[in-house]
């Protein structure tokens, strides 16, 4: 697990912008399991590639016309039991940080996974957010 301290940065770059940061397994449970409305969750990470290519992927694709009723965000790592929780919600994917998932009426409709991520750049990662925004919400 990471210090929380040296990671609030990291995390404060999605909050900035209205993600809220989900910090246990319960609070997961009361976003996701909802079945009204879209929802994306960002697993969140320290690695290179979502320094570089998920976060500000993420922050340019809510920039767009349509865009989800939630924004949230685990950090793995960090926030272990809602990280956890959440993976349990984006089955059958297995784990990987960084990730995005987008829900829609309590289903998930769209999941990025950390290798799309990491061969792309945000431009990319911010496109491929927004055509699924389009599509779902």
């Amino acid at each position: 697990m990471y210090p929380e301290h040296l990671t609030a940065p990291m995390a404060n770059e999605l909050n900035k912008v209205g993600f809220k940061s989900l910090k246990t397994a319960t609070d997961v449970d009361e976003v996701l399991g909802q079945k009204e409305g879209t929802t994306l969750v960002i697993v969140n990470s320290v690695c290179g590639c979502a320094a570089g290519h998920a976060r500000p992927g993420a922050i340019a694709a809510v920039q767009n016309e349509k865009t989800p009723d939630n924004l949230v965000t685990v950090f793995a790592g960090v926030d272990g039991e809602a990280t956890n929780k959440a993976r349990e919600y984006f089955m059958p994917y297995p784990p990987s940080s960084p990730s995005m998932a987008l829900f829609k009426d309590g289903k998930l409709v769209h999941f990025i996974e950390r290798y799309h991520i990491e061969g792309a750049n945000a431009q990319a990662v911010a496109a491929n957010l927004k055509l699924a925004f389009d599509r779902f919400c």
